[in-house]
Formats: C-alpha cells, sequence, structure tokens
C-alpha cells in the first residue's frame, strides 16, 4: 500500500500542477478584471477561445492522469475513508436546529409582508424596511439561504433537513402516507425549473413582500405534501430538499452513526443512489439551471433576447423555452455519451445502468459552478445581512463588502477545481463498474469531453460582464 500511495502522491503532484498553471495563466487574463458586482463582471485580456481551451484541456489532462491511478485497493481506500472527528449530541442539535429554521421562516415572513407599510399602529412595525439592503426576508433568502447555506451543504455538510422549517411543521401534523402516482424524480425536476424561471423572470431578489408571498405559497404546497406522503415527500418529491442532498453528498463531512466523520471530498458521489431516468433528470437540471442563472445575467444573452422577440417572438415565452431547451439539451447530450461510452467500452450493461451510476459525478460541477457563482455575491451581502438580522423591524444603515477585483480569479478556480473533481469521481465508478482496466477508462471517453464542454460553457458565462437581463 506504500507503493501505491507513492505513486498516487506523483498523480497528484502532477495534477496540482496542471492546475497551478491553468490558474497562472487565468491570473493573467484577468489582469484588467474589474470589482465583483451581482454577477462577476470580468474581462479577458487573451483571446477568448484560448481562455475556454485552457480550462477545457485541464478537465482532459485531469482525466489523462486520473486514468494512472489503476490499482483498485487504493481506489477503494479513496472510496471508504472514513476518520471520525467528533460526536454530536443528535437531539440537542436537532432541536436547536429546527428552531433556528422556524426562527427564520417568522423572520422572512414578517419583514417580507411588513416591508414598507406605515398603516400600522405600533411605530416599530412602520420600520420595516422594503430596501432589498436593509431588509430581512430578502437578505435571509437569497444571502443567507439560497448563496451561504447552499454552499455549506457541499462544503460541509448538508443541514437543511433540520433546518427545513417546512418539514418540522409537517412532522407535528397526522400523515396519510400515501404514495404520488408520480416519478419522485421527475416531479421534482419539473419543480426545481420552475423555481429557477420564477426567481429569474420575477423581481423577487427586491421585492420584500411578493419574495413572503412566495415562501408562504410554497410552505403550504410543500407541508401539505409532507401530510398526504410523510416524510418522504421531503426525499422524493421536494426540489429544494433533493438539491440540498445532491450538494450535501459532495461535501467531506457527514454524519454517520451519530459521529461526524471525515471522507474522501466526493466519495458520496460514488455511492450507488440514483435509481430512475427522473433521478437523472433532476441532477442534470441542477446543474442546467445554476448555468442558466448565470446566462441570463451576460450580455450576449442581452442580444440574443432582444434579437429573438424582434422576430417576433413573446418575451413572456423566450425565458421558459429557452430554460426547457437548455435543459433538454444538457440532459440529451448527457445521456448520449453514455450511450456511446457503453460502446466503446464493449460492456454488457444497459446504457440506463451506467447514467445512473456516472450521473453522480456531474454534482461536482454544479457544485463548482455554484460556488463561483454565489461566493462574492455572498461576501459582499455579510455585512448587509448581519445588521437585518441584528435589528429585523428597524435596520440602521446598510453597508456592503466591497469585492477586489483579483477575486475573479478564485472563482474560476472553483469552476475548474469542480470539474476535476467530478473527473476523479467518475474514474472511481468506472473502476467499480468494469473488470477491465481498459473498459474503465473508454467507458469516460464521450463523458469527459462532455464535462469539457460543461467547463468551457462555465468559464465563459462567469468571464462575461453582468449585464440586467432584458422584457424582467
Amino acid at each position: 500500500m506504500t507503493d501505491t500511495r507513492a505513486r498516487w502522491w506523483r498523480v497528484f503532484c502532477l495534477s496540482l500542477a496542471a492546475v497551478s498553471t491553468t490558474v497562472a495563466f487565468v491570473g493573467r487574463a484577468l489582469a484588467h478584471s474589474g470589482s465583483l458586482g451581482a454577477n462577476a463582471g470580468r474581462g479577458v485580456a487573451v483571446p477568448t477561445w484560448l481562455f475556454l481551451a485552457t480550462g477545457g484541456g485541464v478537465v482532459g489532462v485531469s482525466f489523462v492522469l486520473s486514468s494512472l491511478a489503476t490499482d483498485r485497493e487504493f481506489l477503494r481506500y479513496v472510496h471508504e475513508y472514513r476518520r471520525t472527528v467528533g460526536t454530536t449530541r443528535h437531539d440537542l442539535l436537532v432541536g436547536l436546529g429546527r428552531a433556528v429554521g422556524l426562527l427564520g421562516l417568522v423572520v422572512v415572513l414578517a419583514t417580507g409582508f411588513l416591508a414598507g407599510r406605515s398603516e400600522f399602529p405600533v411605530a416599530l412595525l412602520a420600520d420595516v424596511p422594503a430596501d432589498p439592503l436593509r431588509n430581512a426576508a430578502i437578505l435571509l433568502v437569497w444571502g443567507g439561504w439560497w448563496a451561504g447555506l447552499a454552499m455549506s451543504s457541499y462544503l460541509v455538510g448538508n443541514s437543511w433537513p433540520v433546518l427545513n422549517p417546512f418539514r418540522t411543521i409537517a412532522g407535528w401534523l397526522p400523515s396519510l402516507d400515501r404514495e404520488l402516482p408520480v416519478d419522485g424524480g421527475w416531479l421534482a425536476t419539473v419543480g426545481l425549473l420552475t423555481l429557477i424561471w420564477v426567481e429569474v423572470v420575477s423581481p423577487l431578489a427586491d421585492a420584500a413582500q411578493l419574495l413572503a408571498t412566495a415562501v408562504a405559497l410554497y410552505g403550504v404546497v410543500t407541508v401539505l405534501g409532507g401530510v398526504v406522503v410523510g416524510d418522504d415527500y421531503f426525499t422524493e418529491y421536494d426540489p429544494v430538499a433533493r438539491v440540498f442532498d445532491a450538494y450535501g453528498r459532495v461535501a467531506p463531512l457527514t454524519v454517520e452513526d451519530g459521529s461526524l466523520k471525515l471522507r474522501s471530498p466526493g466519495a458520496g458521489l460514488q455511492t450507488p443512489w440514483v435509481d430512475s431516468t427522473g433521478d437523472i433528470a433532476f441532477i442534470v437540471a441542477l446543474l442546467w439551471g445554476t448555468t442558466y442563472d448565470g446566462l441570463v445575467a451576460t450580455a450576449p444573452w442581452a442580444g440574443f433576447a432582444r434579437a429573438v422577440v424582434g422576430f417576433g417572438v413573446p418575451p413572456v415565452l423566450l425565458y421558459p423555452l429557452v430554460l426547457a431547451v437548455g435543459f433538454a439539451g444538457f440532459l440529451g447530450v448527457y445521456l448520449l455519451s453514455i450511450r456511446y461510452g457503453r460502446r466503446i467500452a464493449d460492456t454488457t450493461l444497459d446504457s440506463a445502468a451506467l447514467a445512473a451510476r456516472f450521473a453522480p459525478s456531474l454534482l461536482a460541477i454544479a457544485a463548482g459552478y455554484h460556488v463561483a457563482h454565489y461566493l462574492g455575491y455572498f461576501l459582499n451581502l455579510v455585512p448587509a445581512l448581519a445588521n437585518a438580522l441584528a435589528n429585523p423591524l428597524s435596520p440602521g444603515q446598510a453597508f456592503v463588502l466591497t469585492i477586489p477585483g483579483w477575486f475573479g480569479l478564485a472563482s474560476l478556480t472553483f469552476v475548474i477545481a469542480g470539474h476535476v473533481l467530478a473527473v476523479w469521481v467518475a474514474h472511481g465508478v468506472g473502476y467499480e463498474l468494469f473488470p477491465s482496466r481498459i473498459q474503465a477508462v473508454r467507458s469516460q471517453y464521450l463523458l469527459t469531453l462532455v464535462m469539457m464542454f460543461y467547463t468551457m460553457t462555465s468559464l465563459w458565462i462567469v468571464s462575461r460582464p453582468y449585464e440586467a437581463p432584458p422584457f424582467l
């Protein structure tokens, strides 16, 4: 095992050197970057094709280097590695987490519905601001929850099952324990795409009362789902709960048997847990949704949207149409890569089984792009969020953190790191599935090309200056 670890250490050093070279190149490309705003606005001082090809090349090189790790015992050791780093007082932590989640829901609904109103007899309530940078509902949902808590899920671990206030409320109510006559994965996929569309086309990021209404409506649907189906609703059908569960599988920390354990990053993605085409579709929808959210905030999209509307396409149809077509394209490209990868590998395993086993590797890409997309946004809003939570009903003057221009380098590094991790996860899965080393490597040829395509798409979006989406 000592020789194997030494050999892997050399492979790791080569991978690190390749990634470092690319990061250095990207750093020069961002020499004239601007500050990170609503969505990183950066200029690239080298030809765009060269910049994108370099990022895609790192993914390709990481595939070649990971192929050098062929010792199945070592790969199994990395996958199964666990080290206990602490114990948890489960009941106490769960109770505290549920209380925090319920309190957060109360703050969102109160400061959202009361924002900007002046007709209340209690003077304090009249001071609840509608300003997005001072309203606790807006800052807590978008800055604290969707940016901060979501990042913690794949960087640390998934705490949403405990914090989820709707799950807590549903747990207090009697359950009918019925099964819905639809596949949970597909229902969650449709729900996730719908939430992404609503978030993009509506002013939820700026209108506190509208945001509180949306949260309340979503809460009613979710609690009803929990009452009808039971707790399984939150693991099978609830799109938000499934997002956090999927992200949590990327994390290096996990709770097992009441203990907090450290594992290899992405190890949770190698354990079989995808059961249907709907589950695959949900993973692809999560990846595409974050990409779509960034795409519509670029100048090329604005030009494309105006041109399409100029041809007579109603603006109200443009955004959901592109959302659906893009999702279908991402899903189709992935399934085709698996189908033809199966032929190249010359295996008797069917395409559905291979697609289910390799699909979780895409979550590493989604996590890398999510942190690249939202880390600067989260850090920018931390002072305003702290100010709003300190006194939700009457916060003081809002401040935001100014992000230096060089921070754009970190965003691109996260994108590349997520894709490299995805390649490694797929490599481990391949060696679990195939008895032959050649089969394991060949099965990933087209999947790696797809990952390179995803990489270059993500890098292109992250490198584009922010521009407000038109017609919204």
